[in-house]
């Protein structure tokens, strides 16, 4: 589309040597109209990349309001000619606008292609494909909708000698310091590349829409013609510029984008970040190293870091200096001598390889030999923190956004708590309001599926206490799951409550509704906490599986440790909860008879925790109840071996029988009669990953010691596996002890001899040990 008032200039989306040169380019023509490839359904929120609050990395967002799977982001960086462009035109008021297919049709597309996706799968799964026809019909409709990517800009770097396209523009165009000519070089390479490389190369899903947009944006190149524009100037990504430079028919177009769906969709601005800039995040326009580049943009704006200047410094030297404070501020050894060896070794490598500047590659490759001596550690620590960054953009309070959006806003102002691109630990003490009500609102968060934090794993031991670990870092795609969550109201308290009603409505497992109770107390929602705790007696009341039972005792037992700390009152939970241990008691016999060894091992696993629980909740009748059950299982004949020995070992801690007792179950279950896999299974639950039994009770040692002993060679063989798995759950120590009584015998274990002396020192730290322990003088 030859026109002598229309000005094209192909850039890559996120490159300050196309920025720097577009931005010269700009000023030189004066364009009268700028059209910039974009989604046109943001055109209203151009007005907003002049405001001061406006501070990139940002992205537009758009999405649909009635399906929240259709949502497409739009990311600019400072460095991203786009946002050059769009900085020209709207300062200086000149139209401009986004020429791209527009969202609302793009994403009605997908939709229909998610479709397709489904059926596919169903092919693809209930198909019997044997022939090599029906096996070529399915891969081509696999293609269609999963297309191959691949990279046209390899071709041009295989033949110029680099390994791949983002390093073959990187050093042509990124990192060049000359600009001009750029763009008319950049129609020529993409022009020659469109000739050989096949439309279809990535897939004809991938082609239809190509061709789509490509005749949308020419459309929208003739109406500004049309209005009179002197000076048209279009920014579009270099691939697109020939097949927009060609000749073809508006009615040729028109037939192109005739018929297209659509969906209502609605458009904001977002904060993003450079990490999720570069091609690891999953974004398909990214960048390898955005902090580099943010760097070279800095460096020709004439910014640089505190103390180095860009007119004195050169890119290798400045770009050092920030590895240097880096490292130092991690306690890692970089000296001067260290920068001036490793600039001297950069431009030297740049000379060798036909360079004017070190490179990013050439910068790496110093830093490693002189800095770091070979170590990739330290590597790692400049990539993420320098290369990539964790840079986050900001967004004024003026741009359009939901209220729950509001909501959240003004919560984190006013608990002060900033949202960051950079991973940071927040430590809370719960007897501080302020503090409370962060835990308050990270949980209700959590209940969104806005999971900004994420406690962190130490903070089990300090659980039920009043204190809470987090591990906070903000992600820009919480913006799109904000709009998601607004249907469940316009602030976070209502959204929550709403959102645990709609699940307790879906949940039928009483652990996953207990696990629910814990978290809506955490989050202090008083609406969730009843409508959950309904739905949980409820589901109680028609279940009848002992296993489900009391496999939703911990969680709900849990609670009890938070006491006064979170102002909570315990006495409906309790309720349900001393129910729950009641009939989950009356039916966990029954529920261990006829197990096979993996169902036992599984119901192992659940009644521990239970047992647990049972002992924090401290109530009299359902303790007995527990108490009961355990007995039960104990000396049972039908019950799964492992869940025996478990149950007596149980009891036998608890003190609710004596060793004479347990004794009894030990030679009873130990004894020539019983069948030696049973036998060990039974230890192995009695053991129950534990060796104190064994170290302090000489019966209990004697007993396993004399059965161990009568075993025929063949039944020992038979036990062994299972023996050793119990005992590799002991500790070394303990392990070392048990090898040494063995060894030596119960009744030759060495004893040491005690002068009187020695007593007299050793009563020394009684009474304070005494004091210590609370115990009477």
């Amino acid at each position: 589309m030859a026109d002598s008032t229309v000005h094209y200039f192909g850039i890559r989306h996120h490159g300050p040597g196309c920025a720097r040169s577009l931005r010269a380019a700009l000023a030189s023509l004066q364009p009268d109209c700028l059209l910039i490839e974009g989604p046109p359904d943001a055109d209203a929120l151009l007005p907003f990349v002049t405001h001061a609050g406006l501070c990139p990395p940002v992205a537009l967002l758009v999405h649909s309001p009635d399906d929240t799977h259709a949502s497409a982001f739009y990311p600019f960086a400072e460095f991203s000619p786009e946002w050059q462009a769009l900085q020209h035109g709207v300062s200086r008021g000149i139209p401009t606008r986004f020429i791209d297919l527009p969202q609302a049709v793009r994403l009605a597309q997908d939709k229909l292609y998610r479709e397709k996706e489904d059926a596919i799968e169903k092919i693809a799964v209930g198909a019997d494909v044997t022939g090599a026809d029906a096996e070529k019909g399915l891969e081509s409709a696999m293609e269609a909708v999963f297309p191959q990517h691949h990279d046209p800009m390899d071709a041009l770097a295989h033949a110029a000698g680099f390994a791949d396209g983002e390093s073959w523009w990187n050093h042509i165009v990124e990192e060049r310091g000359d600009s001009e000519d750029l763009f008319a070089a950049i129609h020529e390479a993409m022009a020659a590349l469109r000739e050989e490389w096949p439309d279809d190369a990535r897939g004809p899903r991938a082609a239809e829409r190509e061709m789509q947009r490509e005749a949308h944006m020419r459309q929208c190149i003739r109406e500004a013609v049309g209005q009179g524009h002197a000076r048209i100037a279009v920014v579009c990504g270099a691939w697109h510029v020939p097949a927009l430079q060609a000749k073809h028919t508006a009615k040729a177009d028109a037939a192109l984008l005739k018929g297209l769906p659509k969906i209502k969709v609605s458009a904001t601005w977002v904060p993003w970040t450079y990490r999720h800039l570069t091609w690891a995040s999953g974004y398909g326009a990214g960048v390898d190293s955005p902090g580099w580049y943010d760097y070279l943009w800095q460096r020709s704006q004439g910014g640089g870091d505190v103390g180095t200047s860009p007119a004195v410094a050169s890119r290798a030297s400045g770009w050092l200096a920030r590895v240097a404070r880096l490292l130092r501020e991690h306690q890692l050894d970089c000296s001067s001598a260290h920068i001036i060896e490793a600039s001297r070794l950069s431009d030297t490598l740049a000379a060798l390889r036909g360079r004017a500047e070190p490179g990013l590659e050439e910068l790496n490759e110093a830093v490693r030999t002189v800095i770091c001596m070979g170590a990739s550690a330290p590597l790692e620590l400049i990539h993420r923190a320098l290369t990539v960054s964790d840079r986050m953009g900001q967004v004024p309070p003026e741009v359009p956004a939901v209220p729950l959006q509001r909501d959240i806003e003004q919560a984190q102002k006013s608990l002060r708590l900033k949202p960051e691109a950079l991973e940071r630990t927040l430590d809370l003490d719960l007897r501080n309001t302020n503090d409370l009500a962060r835990s308050h609102l990270l949980h209700r968060l959590r209940l969104l599926g806005i999971r900004w934090g994420e406690l962190a794993r130490s903070d089990r031991a300090n659980r039920g206490t009043f204190r809470e670990t987090w591990r906070l870092q903000w992600q820009p795609e919480f913006a799109l799951r904000i709009i998601e969550a607004t249907h469940f109201g316009p602030t976070v308290e209502l959204a929550a409550n709403a959102c645990v009603a709609e699940q307790c409505a879906s949940l039928t497992r009483l652990d996953a509704l207990a696990e629910l109770v814990d978290t809506v107390l955490l989050a202090d929602l008083d609406t969730a906490v009843q409508a959950v705790s309904h739905a949980l007696q409820t589901q109680a009341a028609i279940t009848g599986d002992a296993v489900q039972l009391i496999s939703a005792v911990p969680p709900l037992a849990r609670v009890f440790r938070y006491g006064s700390v979170r102002q909570m009152d315990g006495d409906l939970l309790a309720k349900i909860l001393d129910g729950l241990i009641t009939r989950g008691a009356i039916g966990l016999p029954l529920a261990c008879h006829s197990l096979d060894d993996s169902a036992a091992e599984t119901l192992r696993d659940t009644l521990l925790p239970a047992h647990d629980a049972v002992g924090l909740r401290d109530s009299a009748e359902p303790s007995q109840a527990w108490q009961q059950a355990l007995h039960q299982i104990a000396v049972g004949d039908a019950c799964h071996a492992l869940l025996r020995g478990l149950c007596c070992r149980l009891l036998l801690d608890a003190g609710h029988i004596d060793q004479a007792q347990a004794a009894v179950q030990l030679s009873r279950n130990l004894s020539a009669g019983a069948l030696p896999l049973e036998a060990a299974q039974w230890l192995d639950g009695f053991l129950n990953r534990n060796a104190m039994v064994l170290l302090h009770d000489a019966a209990v040692w004697s007993l396993v010691d004399a059965w161990l002993a009568e075993l025929a060679d063949a039944h020992f063989l038979q036990v062994v596996p299972l023996l050793r798995r119990s005992f590799a759950n002991f500790s070394q120590s303990e392990r070392r002890e048990l090898g040494g009584r063995a060894a030596h015998g119960v009744k030759a274990v060495p004893v040491v001899a005690v002068s009187d002396g020695d007593a007299v020192r050793a009563a020394l730290p009684v009474p304070t040990l005494r004091l210590l322990l609370g115990l009477p003088a």
